[in-house]
């Protein structure tokens, strides 16, 4: 368990948002997986839902907007900075999107929606009163956010430059084209994959769990869909699909690495 109440340092994965068109419904759905409970808050950009575990914000839902790519949907990774503006301004410099400017989210934080050169989108986070997940690396809660792209070498480049991240390989996916994102102090961040076959960039969201085959049940039993659960290097995984189309992983981790 990892307990956040303080700002990540810059490009930590720190919030995850995701725009749905029936709120009502993905709460029910959430609930069922991960127990969570709700609390209704508003904003200039409109209202929107806080997820809550065991009282702790660990995400949101709110309404489909158009910085949503049309007919697609996944959570919304927001990367960690301390001025959202400066930063704004140098993902456009290095080659980067900035497709709703930076705002501020009542009094939780200001953020903006990027893209970076590959297509794939993201958000900014400086966080004021909500520094970002509350509670990390534990059942139900974020733990891992990963690239995925047909290019990755523009990618690379792009999170090395804006984020200072250094670019490592990983000999535990032999036959993979992954590598590392790692911030200075050498925590690792992330990663990003090269897949050809993938069909648009994309940050990708996985959520730990107790037990991964018990939640594709719940997830079935809930309206989405599962992938059948397989043991991964990391622990045992599944990709669910939420009732819109919202794809996602789960992990059952060993329990030393919780």
């Amino acid at each position: 368990m990892s307990k956040v109440s303080t700002n990540q340092p810059l490009g930590t994965p720190t919030w995850i948002d995701l725009g749905v068109p029936d709120l009502d419904r993905a709460k029910a759905f959430y609930r069922a997986l991960f127990g969570w409970e709700y609390e209704e808050r508003s904003a200039v950009t409109g209202p929107f839902t806080l997820c809550l575990l065991r009282g702790q914000r660990v995400a949101a839902l709110r309404p489909v907007t158009a910085a949503d790519a049309e007919g697609e949907s996944w959570w919304h990774v927001h990367l960690a900075t301390d001025d959202c503006d400066r930063t704004a301004k140098q993902i456009v410099v290095s080659g980067g999107t900035v497709l709703v400017p930076p705002a501020d989210v009542a009094d939780l934080g200001r953020t903006a929606v990027v893209a970076d050169p590959t297509g794939a989108r993201f958000s900014l986070w400086q966080g004021r009163t909500l520094a970002g997940c509350e509670l990390v690396n534990e059942p139900c809660a974020l733990v891992r956010n990963d690239l995925a792209c047909p290019d990755p070498g523009p990618a690379r480049r792009f999170y090395a430059t804006v984020f200072d991240f250094t670019l490592d390989g990983n000999d535990d996916l032999p036959g993979f084209d992954f590598t590392f994102l790692r911030r200075p102090d050498g925590h690792e961040i992330g990663g990003i994959f090269g897949d050809p076959a993938a069909p648009a960039s994309r940050w990708q969201t996985v959520f730990e769990v107790a037990d991964a085959d018990e939640l594709v049940a719940l997830a079935v039993a809930a309206g989405g869909t599962a992938g059948t659960p397989e043991d991964a290097p990391y622990g045992r995984m599944a990709a669910i699909t939420d009732p819109f189309g919202t794809s996602f992983s789960v992990i059952t981790r060993p329990s030393s690495a919780s």
